[in-house]
Formats: structure tokens, sequence, C-alpha cells
């Protein structure tokens, strides 16, 4: 299974706020951290509020902060809000299945499996879990000269 860039994307901007828990970033502040289209950016952190994730503050001296504790950001939560798609094959999605084997075919289901126990993993994990490595975190990024302070 592959992710989108837009997973990815969404996933970097919230390690990067769990990183910077004191005060707000900014969107061409991440973007540049990453080396990443801060354009992008606009329509992740878009979704990420929406959902919840994350707080935006608008204005002179705004920007962005988890909008909850690491512990409480679930990462299957958040893939499964930035994904617009898990069809891993064509038959998964039975609308445009055009596979003449589908119904007799036994991979089908294997790769039904293997999909949930991705997930499975995923949602035994949270963004603190995925932040215990903060220090290093930090450090490829200020070596980067990106993680502003």
């Amino acid at each position: 299974m592959q992710l989108t860039l837009y997973t990815d994307y969404s996933l970097r901007v919230l390690l990067y706020l769990g990183l910077v828990p004191e005060r707000t970033a900014t969107i061409t502040e991440i973007a540049r951290a990453y080396g990443i289209s801060r354009n992008h950016l606009v329509k992740v952190v878009h979704n990420l509020s929406i959902h919840e994730f994350i707080q935006t503050t608008r204005g002179r001296g705004g920007g962005i902060a988890l909008a909850r504790p690491p512990e409480e950001i679930n990462i299957g939560d958040v893939v499964r809000h930035t994904e617009v798609n898990f069809d891993l094959v064509e038959c998964f999605n039975r609308e445009q299945n055009t596979c003449p084997i589908a119904a007799a075919c036994i991979l089908k289901g294997a790769l039904y499996e293997a999909q949930r126990a991705f997930m499975a993993v995923l949602d035994k994990k949270t963004l603190a879990n995925v932040l215990e490595n903060s220090d290093w975190l930090r450090s490829v990024l200020r070596t980067q000269n990106a993680l502003a302070s």
C-alpha cells in the first residue's frame, strides 16, 4: 500500500507541530522545513483543521498548532481522514471494477486482510509515539536550518 503525498504531508505537519508545542508555527515555516510546496500545505492544513487535528489562528501573530495533545492524535485516524481511497486494486471498487475474475479471486481476500493489518498497526500509534525521537528530529531539522527556534 502506498499513501498519497497528501497523507505524507499531513503527517509531516503534525510531526512538526508536535516538535514545537510551546508556540504556533506557520505554513511557510513548515514548507521550508520540509522543502515542499506551501500551496500544497495550505490544503493539507485546511483539512487537518476541519478534522480538528490542528487549530488555526488568522492574522498577525497567527499560526497553527495541535488541537489536542499528541497522545490523543491517532495515526490511523489521520490516515483515514487524508486518504481519499483505499482501493489497493481495481476490484476493491465495486462501481469501477472491470476485472473478469473478481468474483472467483482468492487474492482479493488476502489483500483485504493485508490492508486491515496495515491499518491495525497505525491504529496502535499516536503522534506521541512517533515523536519519541523528538530530540533527533529537531536536530535533523536544525541541521537543515529549517526548524525555527
